[in-house]
């Protein structure tokens, strides 16, 4: 009787934690082979402590299941150390799954370059909206939120708006801060202009066209390769539109990073005339990738249906 009623239990326990899932299944590794020190387990807190802290923590208020959680790996190189602070780079990548396939397609892959956290073993790491966070957890915060964004706009129109206004804020937080990728000042390619691209109306048509490559575009392949390929083009055409309102956006190059293969791979079945046309929307917007898109221009495969 006492084993039924704990099964019991352990069931109700089972399903709370199916239903009420977090919404990251992240990945973050810490690479340390560059600092000195005799202290190597020190790291493997570091990189326990942030995976729990990404994982565990409830980022929004929807409800996920166990299975829906959006995959991502973080990969942080440490270069430098001085006491509590340590320097270096950070790699995101996130994915998510295409609608009646096996596929996960990249729905982001950045790397920022200039990264300065400060770690103490035992210290908890805790998210605090209305601020005095430390460097780290603002750090893990703000790319988890925008995660989270790009995975939402993915399958509703502007559907990241809530996250990325709360990745939005911790910018705005950091404005003080002695750390350096929060200010416009500090270049043009860090999370002030991340969150600035993805906030600022005249890019909107990149957002608008976020949804029409995913959930118009690749999640209807599988039943309909020829729409979902118009709906992909459709979305580059958004994406032109607003880098003919501003060039050299730090959003843009962030979508060829992350998409450049897979697109190539989406139109070389494709017509002539539709290759023609993504090849001179591509190389409009990255002249640099003028020769990796070079076969969309020089072959003359009939489409697949």
């Amino acid at each position: 009787m006492v084993y039924r009623i704990l099964l019991f239990i352990s069931s109700l326990l089972a399903t709370f934690y199916c239903l009420h899932a977090q919404e990251l299944r992240c990945n973050i590794s810490v690479s340390s082979q560059k600092i000195q020190t005799s202290n190597r387990e020190m790291f493997n807190n570091m990189q326990r402590d942030m995976n729990e802290f990404m994982n565990n923590k409830r980022w929004t208020n929807n409800v996920f299941s166990y299975d829906e959680r959006i995959e991502c790996n973080i990969q942080i190189t440490l270069t430098e150390q001085s006491g509590d602070q340590y320097k270096g780079s950070m790699q995101i990548r996130s994915s998510r799954p295409v609608l009646n396939t096996s596929y996960n397609t990249s729905m982001l892959n950045l790397k920022d370059d200039n990264i300065t956290i400060t770690y103490r073993q035992f210290e908890q790491l805790e998210f605090n909206e209305a601020g005095q966070n430390s460097d780290l957890v603002n750090l893990l915060a703000f790319y988890a939120y925008v995660i989270i964004g790009f995975d939402y706009d993915s399958y509703s129109l502007m559907g990241g708006n809530d996250c990325f206004s709360k990745a939005e804020n911790i910018v705005a937080q950091c404005q003080s801060a002695r750390e350096s990728g929060w200010k416009s000042f500090e270049g043009r390619r860090n999370r002030y202009w991340l969150i600035n691209n993805l906030q600022d109306r005249s890019y909107s048509a990149i957002r608008e066209g976020t949804y029409k490559y995913h959930r118009l575009g690749l999640d209807v392949m599988s039943e309909d390769v020829s729409d979902g390929r118009k709906q992909v083009l459709s979305a580059l055409e958004s994406y032109q539109k607003a880098n003919q309102a501003k060039q050299n956006s730090y959003i843009i190059q962030i979508f060829f990073d992350t998409k450049s293969d897979e697109v190539l791979n989406i139109f070389k079945p494709s017509f002539n005339d539709e290759k023609s046309r993504v090849y001179t929307i591509l190389t409009g917007m990255n002249a640099s990738s003028a020769s990796k898109f070079a076969a969309l221009k020089s072959s003359s495969t009939t489409a697949k249906k």
